[in-house]
């Protein structure tokens, strides 16, 4: 049974700015021309649990004070196997798996091999569990060859996954939106060769249902 690291990670509420995407049926995907100012579906998603009123008697806030602005945090759990292949982050709303590009395609290809469709099709057996109907498909490379390159190779292989999901989602009226951004937003240090292999990935986000 493979071992797994767990860790726990919040991050403070912060307004983040998402320029257009563009939402496909199951049939076809679309690269998004517009560069978001990160990728949709990162932007911490925790909402306050209680109104909180500032003006209540039971603050026993001192003559003159005020509250500070309400901070919410949200709280991630990352949990990811023992060779990284495959890493799970979830919050009170959203899953989000990354798949290590190796595990599915030969290296620069975007054809997946022998184990890429069981791989996926779990994925979307959960996505189905969680009657998601909203899906997020990213792919990423690390900061070798031309970013235009890596931004062409990531749009593929983020395309090949989400054809490969489409397979399985079963729910009526699903959507993906699907995008390559080749170097950008790394996940670990493109020095060694150990973090460039984290970085090339494909990520699958959906929301979290009523399973969840």
């Amino acid at each position: 049974m493979t071992k797994r690291h767990r860790t726990a990670a919040s991050t403070a509420v912060v307004a983040l700015v998402i320029a257009g995407a563009h939402f496909i049926g199951a049939a076809g995907a679309h690269a998004d021309e517009v560069k978001p100012s990160v990728p949709p579906g990162t932007e911490p998603s925790a909402a306050a649990p209680v109104a909180i009123d500032s003006n209540a008697p039971g603050l026993k806030i001192p003559q003159g004070g005020t509250l500070a602005p309400v901070k919410v945090l949200d709280i991630a759990e990352v949990v990811e196997d023992l060779g990284g292949e495959q890493r799970r982050q979830e919050t009170n709303q959203t899953v989000m798996m990354a798949l290590q590009s190796e595990v599915l395609f030969p290296e620069n290809s975007a054809v997946f091999n022998a184990q890429a469709a069981a791989r996926i099709q779990a994925i979307a057996q959960e996505i189905n569990t969680q009657k998601a109907t909203r899906i997020r498909v990213f792919g990423f490379t690390d900061d070798q060859g031309s970013y235009e390159h890596g931004k062409e190779l990531s749009k593929q292989r983020a395309d090949a996954v989400q054809a490969e999901l489409a397979k399985t989602v079963t729910a009526p009226g699903v959507t993906f939106d699907v995008r390559g951004y080749s170097e950008d937003y790394p996940i670990a240090d493109n020095g060694t060769e150990e973090g460039r292999k984290k970085n090339r990935r494909v990520e699958i986000t959906f929301p979290r249902g009523s399973a969840g």
